[in-house]
């Protein structure tokens, strides 16, 4: 006699209602989420609204900001004009409310009352979340409750979103305000030195100094490839060795695997600007040597001169913060790596008086939210 395997009960439910349930709730608020990121505007406000109500039951379900109704969903549009004083004063309170509502034109309408929750962020109330029914219950006005605050703290995530992009964008407009004016007028004198003597050249060079300028003063994007960052600092050092000539010479190793890699806009570039304005400025001679490697999941980029080199100690309080004595904003491109990659990624300077100075950025090859 041959047994066979014991037969397996097929489980055709995945969970109990409550797991499904659960799943339902958090799937439905993820669809509302990226639009809330976004700010409370007309926009995000009609792209979540669905979502919301979906997520509240509700017959209907209105966002709004202090003064007006940005988005509704569901039945109920008669009592318009009725929610929107509802919602003046709720926003003035500040606290959750139920109002009854009067009767409107529809007589097949179902919609009795109105439960408001404020949208508050950073202590302000910057709109409410309706909800209209027939009949409240505390359940209802409970989840309304915990909506609107989960709907708050998304607009506050917009916020930060938005405080961070403005303020990586005040630190690279303090790098472009810093980008030298004597670079500048010595870079058009070297070039009107060409103009009679050898044209082409002049010709060359101005073309290049155009297409530096317009690389640092672009007005889009918090990040680069490491290969447009390079090419752009190419273009600086063909404009001073047009100046220095053979007093500055330039090695450039760079591994073709990490020229894709994301950094932040004008962070290899003021290292490079500082290498030959306090490294090799005033010098008989100078070198300056830049290489990137690929190193298993991290980029390494190194920047190094033979120059005159500096004070530690001036460099430790520069990369601090103090403005003073970071004339090319080290300090700068330092916050920038970390609040980017973590503090595990700031600069790394080697430096002592005349034994020149070498600084070392490791980027991550791939990061979450970075690209440029």
């Amino acid at each position: 006699m041959t047994r066979g395997w014991p037969r397996l009960r097929r489980r055709t439910r995945l969970g109990t209602e409550v797991d499904r349930a659960t799943y339902r709730a958090l799937h439905t608020a993820s669809l509302a989420s990226p639009a809330l990121r976004e700010g409370l505007t007309t926009a995000s406000a009609e792209r979540s609204i669905k979502h919301l109500r979906t997520l509240l039951g509700a017959p209907a379900a209105v966002l709004t900001d202090t003064e007006a109704l940005l988005a509704w969903d569901g039945e109920g549009l008669g009592h318009r004009d009725q929610l929107t004083g509802l919602v003046r004063r709720a926003a003035d309170h500040g606290e959750p409310s139920i109002s009854a509502l009067d009767a409107c034109d529809d007589v097949r309408c179902p919609i009795r009352h109105a439960v408001i929750g404020p949208l508050v962020v950073e202590d302000v109330i910057v709109g409410t979340l309706a909800v209209l029914t027939g009949s409240p219950n505390g359940a209802l006005v409970r989840a309304t409750d915990e909506v609107a605050r989960w709907v708050s703290g998304q607009l506050e995530l917009a916020q930060l979103d938005v405080s961070r992009t403005q303020l990586m964008e005040a630190e690279v407009r303090a790098l472009r305000a810093q980008i030298s004016p004597h670079f500048i007028y010595n870079s058009l004198s070297a070039i009107a030195s060409f103009v009679r003597t050898d044209p082409d050249r002049a010709r060359m060079l101005l073309l290049e100094f155009a297409d530096f300028t317009r690389y640092s003063f672009r007005s889009h994007g918090e990040f680069t490839t490491l290969a447009e960052e390079l090419r752009s600092i190419e273009r600086y050092l063909l404009l001073e060795q047009a100046r220095f000539g053979d007093r500055l010479t330039v090695t450039l190793r760079v591994a073709p695997e990490v020229l894709p890699v994301a950094v932040p806009f004008l962070c290899i570039q003021p290292l490079v600007e500082n290498a030959v304005r306090h490294g090799l400025e005033g010098q008989a001679a100078g070198r300056l040597t830049i290489v990137a490697r690929d190193l298993d999941q991290e980029c390494v980029i190194e920047v190094e001169d033979d120059g005159v080199g500096e004070d530690p100690e001036r460099v430790r309080r520069a990369l601090a913060g103090d403005a003073a004595l970071d004339s090319v904003g080290l300090g700068n491109v330092d916050a920038r790596l970390r609040n980017a990659f973590s503090d595990d990624y700031g600069l790394v300077v080697e430096t002592a008086p005349g034994a020149g100075t070498k600084v070392t950025v490791r980027v991550p090859k791939f990061a979450p939210g970075v690209h440029p």
